[in-house]
């Protein structure tokens, strides 16, 4: 190629390079007036039909959690809810040897906070995170005679025996001797030191730490070395069937706090005569159940709900949506939403979904916005952080909650291109939640996916995956809710479609481009 030739060849390709950023920036400032500058290339069309209603859960399964939750939380708007807990306890290791004449000098429980510790000096300082409310509870510890079953023998043993939250009066039936108790309970950030100072020193985060009866667990294990019941795992769990945790509070207000149940134990410090009659120490860890092993269950006690929420909740407007929409955590309250509107010409697609299929967009953008009813939430606090959607008909997350680049981060931050994080206000008021859902919608436009009604919840932890039954599935197929909403104490009401405020009614906000 000759130097003219190239140079001819120069030409072409700068004066394209011109017209396509001319082109570039015709779009993008088009775009710009309508949706901002995150989406340049899309106009906004929020015309489309959303039908959206709240409706009370049935009791959900409680078991197979990856965290739990214990006390009591008084949200302003729903009312009490008091959190039980029933765990099995776990041998460290089979058959454990105590020593002659061995004798129980103290036991205790203990069940740890989620906190960070802060590096500060010499000093044990910790921020504590999962924690509600700061008014005084009591808590009791009782041995439960209830066997809890790690696998359903009505499946052969081949799947998970669920237990439910509504199961706390059963369990109250096989109450044992109370073992334990801590009045005016109230969580503290403080971390506790054994041994300071010593080549032995022990740091422990903070937590719930209780004394437990000497007494009983000198009988109870001590007493059993070589037995049969201490032989394995399988045989201290049908002899020694757990502990009970029921909480009870001086007022209508409390505290509540949630808890990994793998870091939690119960700790026996005894002392034995070894070969030569002198005195020593040693302890025995018993550990909590947790999904590495064992059974470990909430059960919710709440207290009923204001007659307006009751009555709305218990009938919701199926056919035409709501005015509110409702969301509490635990086995509380759900959000159904359907897209799209109705299907007229009975053909099984919404008929304004087969619009959109036929004018073939190029789909930018979906988002659901709720919108916080600032006019009856208290606010602040007491609105959950996270709220999350799923498919109802195949009990599954969005494909768009699939593909988010964020899922590494911390829970509070993770997924929140999909699942945006609540907006707030300067007065640190919640605004709105953003669900982006672009892929599910577009999948719907492009794809013919089936247009199944979706679930919405509350959520403590949007990492968490994995899903919970419902005791008996309801309207409209639903069968099980998030781990992550079951999870949580915290509740939040929206408008919704009907929302007597028109602008912060819930509406489907699609950004496309037409093609030429």
């Amino acid at each position: 190629m000759n130097k003219n030739s190239m140079w001819i060849w120069a030409i072409f390709i700068a004066l394209g390079l011109i017209s396509l950023a001319s082109c570039h920036e015709d779009l993008s400032t088009i775009g710009s007036e309508v949706i901002g500058s995150e989406t340049p290339y899309g106009i906004l069309d929020d015309s489309h039909s959303v039908k959206a209603y709240s409706q009370k859960m049935n009791p959900v399964q409680t078991n197979r959690l990856d965290a739990y939750r214990l006390g009591t939380y008084n949200d302003p708007n729903y009312g009490k809810t008091t959190s039980n807990l029933l765990t099995q306890l776990l041998l460290g290791s089979n058959d454990p040897k105590f020593g002659e004449e061995a004798t129980v000098d103290s036991v205790e429980v203990y069940l740890p906070y989620f906190a960070t510790e802060i590096p500060r000096d010499t000093t044990m300082t910790y921020k504590l995170d999962s924690i509600y409310g700061n008014s005084p509870i009591n808590i009791s510890v009782f041995e439960s005679g209830y066997y809890l079953r790690e696998y359903d023998p009505e499946s052969g043993f081949e799947r998970v025996q669920p237990y439910y939250s509504n199961q706390g009066a059963e369990f109250d039936n096989f109450l044992g001797a109370e073992i334990g108790r801590i009045e005016g309970f109230k969580p503290s950030e403080k971390g506790y030191i054994f041994n300071k100072g010593e080549d032995n020193e022990e740091r422990i985060a903070p937590g719930l730490r209780m004394m437990l009866s000497k007494d009983f667990f000198q009988q109870k294990i001590i007493a059993k070395e070589g037995s049969a019941e201490l032989r394995n795992n399988n045989n201290f769990r049908n002899y020694f069937r757990g502990l009970y945790f029921k909480v009870d509070s001086p007022d209508s207000n409390g505290n509540l706090f949630m808890f990994d149940p793998s870091k939690a134990y119960v700790q026996i410090y005894y002392s034995y005569l070894d070969d030569k009659d002198e005195k020593k120490q040693k302890r025995l860890k018993l550990n909590f159940a947790s999904k590495n092993g064992g059974v470990i269950v909430n059960t919710f006690d709440n207290a009923p709900l204001p007659g307006n929420i009751e009555n709305e909740v218990a009938n919701p407007n199926r056919i035409n949506g709501n005015q509110n929409l409702y969301l509490r955590g635990g086995d509380g309250i759900m959000t159904v939403v359907e897209l799209f509107g109705d299907d007229l010409d009975n053909n099984g697609v919404p008929d304004e979904l087969e619009l959109l299929r036929s004018k073939r967009w190029m789909l930018n953008e979906a988002n659901l916005i709720f919108y916080v009813n600032q006019d009856i939430m208290t606010g602040g606090a007491s609105e959950p952080e996270r709220i999350s959607i799923y498919n109802l008909r195949t009990n599954q997350l969005l494909v768009d909650y699939l593909v988010d680049p964020t899922n590494g981060m911390k829970p509070i931050d993770a997924f929140t291109q999909h699942l945006g994080r609540l907006e707030r206000g300067t007065d640190q008021l919640g605004k709105f939640y953003r669900l982006r859902i672009t892929n599910h919608v577009s999948n719907l436009i492009n794809k013919d996916s089936i247009n199944a009604p979706l679930g919405v919840v509350v959520s403590q932890n949007v990492k968490d995956q994995n899903f919970q039954n419902l005791s008996s599935p309801q309207d409209p197929q639903v069968k099980k809710i998030p781990a992550g909403s079951v999870m949580s104490p915290k509740g939040t009401i929206l408008h919704g479609n009907l929302s007597t405020n028109p602008e912060k009614r819930l509406k489907l906000q699609i950004y496309y481009t037409e093609p030429n």
